[in-house]
């Protein structure tokens, strides 16, 4: 059997940059949202992250295509995986913390490993899967508690719609490696931007009107940061870890999110979370791993 390839002194460096722009997108949008409305900071993040990303693709020359199908592919590409999702994280973060928000969005890789097993061929869902996946929901269970099966209070429909986007953002995946193989990722990422722009400019002002520009410099510079940082450069970061160590090993970076969105929570929002937060981590932390194998198969002794 082909070996995962292993994540040299570069890749990890990468790994841990791109889990710091990704984790610092949840403290990013709780500045932010302190004065703009959540559709409007979703606007903000990809409409600013396009020309930067069109400025790199122009430098590598990667070229652009012209199909009518892959813009098409691209506009349900940027709703599964940048419109919907953002929107809902940052209308739940209106909410509840960013640190629980990042926490929650964890089970992204878990339901990834679901959706693709059910939908791709190629990627079954086998028994490993299906226990990773119970961890998650065990982990997700813990942090919700039981009085949310009967009472949704605003704090356990902020959390649904963080599982809500990690959903969208498995279904994203799949949608990808279906529609969007064989071009260069780079395009990708950029096509998927525009996309969401496209469907995010009028909907942020029919629920938002007109973006007010009169912001403060904290603001603008989060809105910036999101955008640039956590969007642009992390897609970058993304697809040069995904070149150099492949998508196992890229994973990992779900694990390394919520530590980097939980300490800039702590240090700079004073947010504190509870003990079944950090419980419910641990779960999840074990799902991905479980889902992952590659432990399993170190202890067991099969690869």
């Amino acid at each position: 059997m082909k070996s995962s390839p292993t994540i040299d002194l570069a890749s990890g460096l990468m790994l841990l940059a791109l889990a710091a722009v990704w984790g610092g997108s949840f403290f990013f949008a709780a500045v932010a949202l302190e004065e703009v409305p959540p559709l409007t900071v979703t606007l903000h993040r990809v409409i600013w992250a396009v020309p930067a990303l069109f400025v790199y693709v122009l430098y590598k020359g990667v070229a652009i295509p012209t199909s009518m199908r892959v813009w098409g592919a691209y506009l349900v590409m940027g709703a599964l995986n940048n419109a919907i999702p953002f929107s809902l994280i940052f209308w739940g973060q209106t909410t509840i913390e960013s640190g629980l928000a990042s926490i929650l969005n964890g089970t992204t890789a878990v339901f990834g490993a679901v959706v693709a097993g059910v939908l791709l061929v190629d990627e079954p869902l086998i028994p490993r899967k299906i226990v990773g996946a119970l961890f998650g929901v065990f982990g997700v269970a813990v942090i919700m508690g039981l009085d949310a099966l009967t009472n949704l209070d605003p704090r356990n429909l902020a959390q649904l719609a963080i599982l809500a986007a990690a959903l969208s953002y498995a279904f994203a995946g799949v949608w990808g490696k279906i529609k969007l193989a064989g071009i260069a990722p780079e395009m990708n990422a950029l096509g998927m931007l525009i996309g969401s722009t496209v469907l995010m400019i009028p909907i942020a002002i029919w629920s938002d009107g007109l973006p007010n520009l009169n912001l403060s410099g904290g603001v603008w510079a989060s809105l910036l940061a999101v955008a640039v940082l956590s969007t642009a450069v992390a897609y970058l970061l993304y697809f040069s870890i995904l070149a150099r160590a492949g998508s196992a090993n890229l994973m990992l970076v779900t694990l390394l999110i919520p530590p980097f969105a939980i300490g800039l929570g702590v240090l700079f929002l004073g947010e504190q979370l509870g003990l079944e937060a950090w419980i419910g981590f641990g779960l999840i932390a074990i799902g991905l791993m479980i889902t992952d194998g590659r432990i399993l198969s170190k202890i067991t002794g099969k690869q």
